[in-house]
């Protein structure tokens, strides 16, 4: 929500239809989705979670008012916060740990639901994944031990790799985790691991040129916000840099990415459903437990394959979820 707008909504004038029942219909439930970058047009994540509540018998407009609340990058995730708790949500929908950090220090009563949650203990989230004890639950899609089989199918895709590149992402609370568990990994087995850093869309170009010119064999990016909203331009400059690239969300490889392997995103935001009802119909987030995705998502992009001249394993292709053509 760019601010006019939503100065006009808190004053009543000029709001949009979608956005009238956050205020004229109080009778309803206010959720709240806030997201620190700018929505997609097509929005393929609040769809998942509305799709959610649609099929758990929770219908937009009817059940339940709808608002989105977004910014221009991570800088804006605790400007967004703020102007959500204005709004006086009963739910607000955290997209990520960048926007839950923000709206927890936003408020601590008003119930906060994150479908990407990480490192929540350590952050102060939670009290604990049992039990999280305080206004804000949902999902961890970061398993521990995810980054090493990222590092394993970097050297899989890339057989006789010895140079590991990584991109990272530090203004992202869910990426030092990340970061720790792959130089872990990365040692463990005598790889070189090279870093550069990227925390604003125009130094995501100057970040990946580093790693080509380190000659690096692949780059693993790390699964932040930033990147994930950037999808189409890394895939792009890698690809050009001819640059293999290894990812733990699908939707890179669906945009150009080389090869991912990780949680299905579609899943968490789709269960995130289960967590609004449920406080919908009165249920505390302090008692209801984080949860953990069961299943993973290995996805392969074969026209980048064939454009880097890299001949995937017929034994990944049997192990591949996903193949796009």
């Amino acid at each position: 929500m760019r601010r006019r707008e939503f100065i006009e909504l808190m004053g009543g004038l000029g709001a949009s239809t979608a956005l009238k029942p956050a205020f004229a219909e109080r009778s309803l439930k206010l959720i709240v989705w806030i997201n620190a970058f700018p929505f997609a047009p097509e929005r393929p994540f609040p769809t998942r979670f509305l799709k959610g509540m649609q099929e758990l018998g929770y219908v937009k407009g009817r059940d339940f008012a709808y608002v989105e609340c977004g910014g221009n990058g991570i800088t804006d995730a605790a400007r967004v916060a703020e102007e959500t708790i204005q709004l006086k949500p009963d739910i607000i929908i955290a997209s990520s740990t960048l926007e839950a950090v923000a709206a927890k220090n936003a408020t601590s009563t008003i119930p906060i639901i994150c479908p990407a949650l990480a490192d929540a203990v350590h952050l102060g989230l939670i009290a604990s994944e049992a039990r999280p004890g305080g206004n804000v639950t949902g999902i961890e899609p970061y398993v521990g031990g995810l980054p090493a089989k990222q590092i394993e199918l970097a050297r899989e895709i890339v057989p006789g790799a010895t140079k590991i590149g990584v991109l990272t992402n530090n203004l992202d609370p869910k990426g030092a985790p990340q970061v720790l568990e792959l130089k872990a990994a990365g040692q463990a087995l005598d790889l070189e691991i090279m870093s550069t850093n990227a925390d604003r869309p125009e130094e995501i170009e100057a970040a990946l040129q580093a790693l080509a010119k380190e000659k690096v064999d692949v780059a693993i990016v790390l699964q932040t916000s930033l990147f994930l909203v950037n999808r189409l331009p890394i895939a792009r400059s890698a690809l050009q840099k001819r640059l293999p690239t290894v990812f733990g969300y699908r939707e890179h490889v669906s945009e150009g990415g080389l090869i991912s392997y990780g949680v299905d995103l579609r899943w968490c935001y789709h269960r995130a459903a289960y967590f609004a009802v449920k406080i919908l119909q009165g249920g505390n987030p302090s008692d209801l437990p984080i949860e953990f995705p069961t299943t993973f998502w290995l996805a392969v992009n074969l026209r980048t394959a064939k454009q880097l001249e890299i001949s995937v394993r017929p034994t990944l292709l049997a192990r591949a979820d996903e193949m796009i053509e």
